[in-house]
């Protein structure tokens, strides 16, 4: 990362989906599936899927924050998944697939407050958790990119209008 990069992680269901909408979004440098928030080293996305691991499939996201702000990634974050599910996203169900920012610095914490709070004002039941991040573990390569290197597009991350 340069010094003029930032980074942060989002996890809203199946990280293939998530990192279809990031990667398409003009300011974004690179963006990485993974897991993190749970309490075990080297996950994998087998145990993940499993359940009990406390992780969730993430997205990594490094960004130039001349060109696209945390803000912006976040309103993108919430418009591409619905964050009124809890531990799911359509059809996938468990505690891997919950809506969650880890956030890491108190700049992105407070960012994520505001906007959960502007959804709830507007009559969204937000399940969204906010989190500082642990250890982001990168996934297995045959996730990285997933669509891209398959086609398609997701089937439960579609963009919707919240703000």
């Amino acid at each position: 990362m340069s010094p003029t990069t930032e980074r942060a992680i989002f996890a809203s269901g199946c990280f293939w989906g998530s990192e279809y909408h990031f990667k398409k979004a003009a300011g974004v440098i690179s963006t990485r599936v993974g897991y993190t928030g749970g309490d075990i080293d080297n996950p994998t996305y087998a145990r993940v899927c499993a359940g009990g691991t406390g992780h969730a499939e993430a997205v990594e996201v490094i960004f130039d924050p001349g060109e696209i702000s945390f803000d912006q990634l976040a309103r993108l974050f919430f418009e591409t998944h619905d964050p009124t599910q809890v531990d799911r996203q359509g059809p996938d169900i468990g505690e891997q697939y919950r809506s969650e920012i880890f956030y890491l610095s108190d700049a992105q914490r407070r960012t994520s407050e505001k906007l959960i709070a502007l959804l709830k004002a507007k009559g969204n039941a937000v399940a969204t958790r906010v989190t500082v991040a642990k250890r982001f573990w990168p996934a297995e390569e045959i996730h990285q990119e997933y669509y891209d290197q398959r086609g398609g597009s997701p089937y439960c991350h579609f963009y919707t209008e919240r703000f």
